[in-house]
């Protein structure tokens, strides 16, 4: 046990750790938040365990990615509004410059039997990465048979009455409102399972007072909501005059606009809303392209739901907005514009929410609520851990042949991950030589 309280933290040194974190922050929600729980928590010692995850229960709650409105949430905690700005930004910034560079190399190569047969072998993988993620936030999460309940209930309301997620997030917040009073000791977890206080003293400790700027004053929200409304008005103005409202690059500004405000429980519980749209209703990509695109998120650094820079840059190749001589400078744009409206709310959520959050430590009123939400997200991942099933094992439909190499291959990374323990990257670059292999030999033969 560590007895040694943590040194101050200045302010480059907090710079330097965001910047790393935007470059190894792999492995989806789930593996993004152990990576910040194991540094911030364990090892560097800026927050304790009991203020991590009372965060997090609230990112939880929110719509848009959680780990990255953790990384902005505890930013802002320990340097003002600037310090979330900051560290919400490097989680994002590595991430989008390396997926439009890749965004390219699939077009460009992507029909090339190297290309093909590596993305033949992760996308199998990632199905077992989904259902990982279920297993891993349920191990915290459930902890009662009245939690599993309500995850059950979850994964049948979206997979066989296909009831939109905001509708059983709703559902999941009023039973946890009525579990607090009726059966307070079933919904006391905060959504994360016991609270070990064994890493010592923290720079933001259970019983720190909260800062003064965390504090909640009316001047500053209506400082943030001006902001946060020209911040979003300018850039969509600009894109109306210049495009007009039916312009792709516009759409796609609206479109993921909803995506952030009406989508809840992170990346894996999006995904599907952006593959309705993106592929059914605006035809941007085909399905096969939204699989490949999830892969490439997967085996990046930052928020999973970066594949919106993916499902832009793509659009935006196939409908150049500066003629087709430019194809790449407008998916390089449309990739930066997706970000920017699929990432502004979640800095406003946290930046003017948090205030909110910090006086509520220990309430159960405000705990059970996202204790019930966080057991409902774990039905959705779920859920959608058999959606990429679906289309990964059977790629022309079940009407097509079922896919049994693809179908070992994700055995192999669920082995890996869930008995032998490894790492998602090395499970992913095995998954991608295996792939390439069958995929090399279908060739030949």
């Amino acid at each position: 046990m560590q007895t040694e309280g943590p040194q101050p933290l200045g302010w480059r040194e907090a710079l330097l750790f965001w910047l790393k974190l935007g470059f190894i922050s792999f492995g989806g929600p789930a593996g993004q938040i152990a990576i910040m729980h194991q540094e911030l928590v364990e090892r560097r010692r800026w927050i304790s365990e009991r203020r991590f995850l009372h965060a997090l229960n609230y990112c939880m709650l929110l719509p848009g990615p959680e780990a990255q409105q953790l990384a902005t949430y505890i930013g802002w905690l320990l340097h003002r509004t600037w310090g979330g700005v900051i560290a919400g930004v490097l989680f994002v910034l590595p991430s989008l410059l390396i997926l439009i560079l890749l965004s390219w190399l699939y077009i460009a190569f992507g029909d090339v039997a190297l290309v093909a047969g590596i993305f033949y072998g992760i996308k199998p993988a990632v199905t077992a990465i989904v259902l990982q993620a279920a297993q891993r936030i349920g191990a915290r999460a459930l902890k009662n048979r009245w939690l599993w309940g309500i995850a059950v209930a979850a994964f049948f309301s979206i997979f066989v009455l296909q009831l939109p997620f905001p509708l059983i997030v709703l559902g999941a917040a009023l039973i946890g409102v009525v579990g607090g009073r009726l059966a307070p000791q079933h919904f006391a977890l905060g959504g994360q399972g016991a609270v070990s206080s064994s890493y010592g003293p923290a720079l933001i400790d259970d019983h720190t007072p909260p800062p003064a700027h965390t504090r909640f004053r009316l001047p500053r929200l209506l400082l943030l909501l001006t902001i946060g409304a020209a911040l979003w008005l300018l850039p969509m103005g600009m894109l109306i005059l210049a495009f007009g409202w039916e312009g792709s690059l516009t759409q796609m500004g609206w479109f993921f606009t909803k995506a952030a405000l009406l989508t809840f429980g992170g990346a894996y519980a999006v995904l599907p809303y952006v593959y309705q749209g993106a592929v059914d209703h605006y035809g941007w990509l085909t399905p096969r392209q939204m699989i490949d695109g999830l892969a490439l998120g997967e085996t990046t650094p930052g928020p999973l739901i970066m594949v919106v820079a993916f499902v832009a840059f793509l659009g935006a190749w196939a409908q150049p907005v500066f003629g087709t001589d430019s194809a790449f400078v407008s998916g390089a744009l449309a990739a930066c514009l997706v970000t920017w409206f699929t990432f502004l709310p979640s800095f406003l959520f946290i930046l003017i929410g948090g205030p909110l959050v910090e006086s509520t430590h220990g309430e159960l009123k405000f705990t059970a609520p996202l204790t019930a939400i966080t057991a409902a997200v774990v039905g959705v991942i779920l859920n959608l851990a058999l959606f990429f099933a679906y289309h990964v094992l059977w790629p022309e439909g079940f009407a097509g042949a079922f896919d049994w190499p693809s179908a070992l291959i994700a055995v192999g990374a669920a082995v890996a991950l869930f008995v032998l323990r490894r790492g998602v990257i090395p499970v992913l670059l095995a998954s991608a030589v295996v792939g390439l292999v069958v995929y090399l030999l279908r060739g030949a033969f």
